[in-house]
């Protein structure tokens, strides 16, 4: 198929007709059955069945439909692409969803690093929690979003940017020198210690109750919270010891809190998430890459 082809084609399967498609793609009703004839020729087989004025298509045309669909954004894109390079530049914002831990220090280096390349991008962020990053990306109201820990989302495809290990925050003075660990704290060292703990429904807060099962271990909340930041400033405050990951832990103040490593090891991984029937643009590409830089510098 010809790229007329594909444009006429999916404009009558949005349409349902001819004088609706040729109104849609401002060409005549004859150029647009005759590029349709064209394409059934070329295909062999037809598209679609002709009765009173509709066009309904074949099980051949809707097979085909979803692959148009996708080459037709893929189109779209670099359409929009060409249009803001002939005006010097790549395009003009960028949306891109993140969950608060990595919005404290992560981020901010990936969007100056971004800025560096592209200037003239305005980029907007949003700060939120897992399920509203997937569902605004399900909505297609951003352009690329970055969470921890895995997403089951099949309309949606990862890429895991780094792997983090969860780190224990111990305000000073809370516990005797002696008890400090600076290899790590093991579940049990805390099992005593009044802790801040990640609210029961948070990814990371599941992995922990899950770890904390399975050692036999039972933790005691004083203050239950729903960020990562909002427990690492409970514990600089002093109210108790806190588990976040390790781009949180990254921005501890060293001067009220030891960082030591939470043992066993709990790994999570840091993701960008874009939606599988939307390929990622050239901005939202060229933003993972500055997350995956700077998530390397930030962690390790």
């Amino acid at each position: 198929m010809r790229l007329r082809h594909i444009e006429v084609f999916n404009a009558v399967m949005q349409t349902g007709s001819v004088s609706a498609a040729a109104r849609l793609i401002n060409v005549t009703q004859p150029a647009v059955s005759r590029t349709l004839q064209h394409a059934e020729l070329q295909l062999g087989f037809a598209l679609f069945q002709r009765a009173r004025g509709r066009l309904t298509p074949t099980n051949e045309a809707l097979a085909l439909f979803p692959h148009i669909e996708k080459l037709f954004e893929q189109l779209d894109e670099v359409q929009r692409l060409a249009a803001n390079l002939r005006h010097g530049q790549a395009a003009d914002r960028l949306t891109v969803l993140t969950v608060f831990a990595l919005s404290r220090d992560v981020l901010p280096r990936a969007v100056a690093g971004f800025r560096e390349k592209y200037p003239q991008v305005q980029v907007h962020v949003q700060a939120l929690h897992t399920p509203q990053v997937v569902s605004a990306l399900l909505l297609q109201e951003a352009d690329v979003g970055f969470v921890i820990s895995s997403v089951r989302q099949a309309a949606l495809e990862h890429e895991t940017l780094a792997e983090v290990d969860m780190q224990c925050i111990l305000p000073k003075g809370l516990l005797p020198p002696s008890r400090v660990k600076a290899r790590g704290m093991e579940l049990a060292d805390l099992a005593d210690v009044p802790l801040v703990a990640l609210d029961g429904k948070d990814p990371l807060g599941i992995r922990i109750n899950q770890a904390c099962r399975e050692h036999g271990v039972g933790l005691s909340p004083v203050v239950t919270v729903q960020t990562y930041h909002a427990a690492l400033s409970m514990a600089e405050y002093g109210l108790g010891a806190a588990i976040v990951d390790g781009c949180t832990a990254a921005a501890a103040d060293l001067a009220k809190v030891h960082v030591v490593p939470l043992l066993p090891h709990i790994t999570v991984g840091v993701n960008a998430l874009h939606l599988a029937q939307r390929p990622g643009s050239v901005l939202a590409r060229a933003m993972t890459q500055e997350m995956r830089k700077a998530l390397r510098e930030t962690v390790g």
